[in-house]
């Protein structure tokens, strides 16, 4: 019996022993929460982070796209006239029409055009005949279909050769219009 007695005593004890080790070591509510309530915080900021990385991908694809597309527009050159004239070449309308295709095709871009000429003449006089280049080639891609108000001209004249020499050949080189293309509204 006294044997009874002891084992009968050695399990309470252990029992109690065991009940007070598993009560004590089980988190209160408040300290479930807390740690709840971390995780979830850094669960929100990584998906914060992971929305902005994203964000800053799509603007860099876009970015990327962008000066494809203007690298694109620029490859199709510019149009060139001769001595005193601002009349368009067979050639210039070519260009002029693969340009109009294009703007058409990317209506969120607009365009200046740049009328330029050679060294001779007064400075006056190259400027206005800079201009009447500038708006020959906007008047031709208006009637290929080209939104008007996409387009502004500007004439620099003489004051930008693209090529400094004064020889017949650097000269044909500055008789030009130059094509400017930029995203609107920038």
């Amino acid at each position: 019996m006294k044997r009874n007695i002891l084992i009968i005593g050695i399990l309470v004890l252990v029992c109690s022993f065991s009940l007070a080790f598993i009560t004590g070591c089980a988190k209160s509510p408040g300290v479930m929460m807390a740690e709840q309530e971390a995780v979830s915080a850094e669960g929100a900021s990584s998906m914060e982070a992971d929305a902005a990385a994203a964000k800053e991908a799509a603007a860099m694809r876009e970015q990327t796209l962008r000066e494809n597309l203007l690298a694109e527009a620029a490859s199709l050159g510019d149009v060139y006239f001769d001595y005193d004239r601002y009349d368009l070449s067979a050639e210039s309308r070519g260009v002029l029409s693969k340009l109009a295709d294009w703007l058409i095709e990317h209506g969120d871009f607009e365009m200046t055009v740049e009328g330029h000429c050679d060294e001779r003449g007064t400075t006056e006089y190259n400027l206005a005949l800079g201009e009447r280049r500038a708006e020959a080639a906007k008047a031709y891609l208006k009637n290929l279909g080209v939104d008007a108000a996409r387009i502004t001209t500007i004439s620099y004249g003489e004051e930008l050769p693209l090529d400094p020499g004064s020889t017949e050949d650097a000269w044909s080189k500055n008789r030009r219009d130059h094509f400017v293309i930029f995203l609107k509204n920038q």
